[in-house]
């Protein structure tokens, strides 16, 4: 009979360092809380400082010596991005793990500071530009790996490369599963290119399955009027976050491999198989090439050494 993968099978984490997007609620806080738990210094990429400082309070409470930092991420903009992933370079020797978290659902449409559509610019290009930046941090700590969070919802996703901003015809929810899909397709392509390249760091994927989160928020009138029955039905923001945790730290895990929960939607965290679309390696290195272009409109911003990084 095979055990259960779950929060007790997470190893010892002393001396690693992990870095985890959108990790003042939902999957990010549960990932940042479980790592933090087992030693891992973590580095909390938020919007916002107050949910941040909040966060880092409630995750002591578990664990009162938990080496925990806020470091101010806005995906929406890559200027931010860009900041952000100079500072690590400059404060922290070792990146173990990043873990791509954060993201939008549903949303109406609007743009970032940059112009592209909010939900693409977020899940997909915000999260993409980051891991280029910090990729070589990244490839000098041994056995480090990029994580990168999709969804279920990756199944409804097709990419048009006329309309990836969603300029001619806009629906919240095709949006939503295009950006998803993304992050598979740019998943799969960067654990290619790291083999080729005779790299040891990897890039693993991961779902949360159905998951009581903030997420749904702004994802309409609908997603609000069946959200206290979802939440009756759902399972919680920890489990959720156990595939991530999974993708993360243990040890068997290879790149390439797609974690999510044993049921579909519920249960501990499972090797899964994401769409044929998802693996198609025309359109994944369509997508990065797009991408690539797209960061590199990045403005360059100086910062100096001495952080912004505060515990």
């Amino acid at each position: 009979m095979t055990s259960v993968w779950n929060e007790a099978s997470i190893p010892d984490l002393e001396g690693r360092c992990v870095l985890v997007t959108g990790a003042n609620s939902g999957i990010g806080f549960e990932t940042a809380r479980m790592l933090a738990g087992h030693g891992a210094r973590v580095l909390l990429a938020c919007r916002n400082e107050a949910k941040a400082d909040d966060a880092i309070r409630r995750i002591r409470q578990f664990r009162r010596d938990a080496e925990l930092c806020f470091v101010p991420l806005d995906l929406s903009s890559l200027s931010s991005v860009r900041v952000t992933a100079a500072q690590v370079m400059v404060d922290e020797p070792r990146l173990d793990v990043l873990v791509n978290n954060a993201g939008v659902m549903a949303l109406p449409r609007r743009e970032t500071a940059d112009g592209f559509e909010m939900q693409f610019g977020v899940n997909h290009l915000g999260h993409f530009a980051l891991t280029g930046l910090l990729l070589p941090l990244l490839l000098d700590t041994p056995a480090s790996r990029v994580v990168t969070v999709s969804s279920t919802g990756h199944r409804m996703g097709r990419l048009d490369f006329d309309n990836l901003q969603g300029e001619r015809t806009y629906g919240r929810w095709r949006q939503y599963g295009l950006s998803k899909v993304a992050n598979l397709l740019f998943t799969y392509e960067l654990q290619r290119r790291l083999s080729v390249a005779h790299r040891a760091t990897i890039a693993v994927a991961c779902h949360p399955g159905g998951s009581v989160t903030e997420l749904s928020r702004e994802a309409g009138p609908l997603m609000k009027m069946f959200d206290p029955l979802a939440r009756r039905v759902m399972q919680s923001a920890a489990m959720g976050a156990l595939p991530s945790v999974r993708a993360a730290v243990d040890p068997d895990v290879r790149g390439g491999q797609y974690f999510g929960p044993e049921k579909g939607m519920s249960g501990f965290p499972v090797e899964t198989r994401s769409n044929s679309y998802s693996h198609d390696t025309v359109v994944a290195r369509r997508l990065w090439s797009v991408s690539r272009w797209s960061r590199s409109s990045i403005p360059r911003v100086a910062i100096s050494a001495g952080g912004r990084c505060r515990r």
